[in-house]
């Protein structure tokens, strides 16, 4: 039996936008669409398998626990909706992989180690909208979201070093500038993509200069 992939994306495309639609936190359909247009640029760099790469972005935040307002990610929900459509057992395997190991989060845990094209070119994609001016506007829009102040100043940037520690922060959304934010230019894979990755951050780093000015009442 020949797969079509063509027929698989548009119902993938279907489903996740339906997930996602309303979702609240910073990581719905939109965000989906950025982070395509990041892999269809990075990928004209590479080379990657394009449908597992589009397949694992079109998929990667449908079971996070911030959307799914749970503790713990589901897996199963990206997992079970592949088997449906009958995609070949090998080609699930790359996409699940990707997406249980290419979150920040989950990279605190893992040990370095060589990884796939595919692999870096969706991690890298997801990473570009976490840097830059989309990327101010996704912190306040989660940190508004869940309770969190936009500055408190007798708080300090949490150390991160594991998985859980990261997922322990309680410090302010601008703080997650310095915690995150700021430490993902260094993390970037591919060289396309670090190109990009540059200036974004020194957009950001220029933002939270500005913004601590204005807090301190300077000009």
């Amino acid at each position: 039996m020949i797969m079509n992939k063509e027929k698989i994306i548009r119902n993938t495309e279907r489903f996740v936008r339906k997930l996602l639609i309303k979702e609240d936190t910073g990581h719905d359909w939109w965000h989906i669409e950025r982070v395509r247009k990041n892999a269809k640029l990075i990928g004209k760099s590479e080379k990657v398998d394009k449908f597992v790469v589009d397949l694992t972005v079109l998929l990667h935040d449908v079971g996070d626990r911030k959307v799914i307002k749970k503790d713990e990610d589901d897996y199963s929900i990206a997992e079970n909706f592949l088997k449906i459509q009958k995609v070949p057992r090998e080609i699930i395997e790359k996409v699940m992989y990707i997406i249980k190991n290419m979150s920040f989060s989950q990279s605190l845990n893992n040990k370095k180690h060589s990884e796939s094209t595919d692999f870096c070119v969706v991690q890298d994609s997801d990473r570009l909208d976490a840097i830059g001016a989309i990327a101010i506007a996704r912190v306040f829009t989660y940190g508004g979201r869940n309770y969190r102040p936009i500055y408190d100043p007798t708080k300090k940037a949490g150390k991160i070093n594991t998985t859980k520690n990261y997922r322990k922060l309680n410090s302010s959304s601008f703080h997650h500038f310095e915690e995150k934010l700021l430490l993902l230019k260094n993390l970037i894979n591919t060289k396309s993509a670090k190109k990009i990755a540059l200036g974004r951050h020194n957009y950001m780093k220029n933002y939270t200069k500005q913004f601590l000015s204005e807090w301190h009442g300077k000009k």
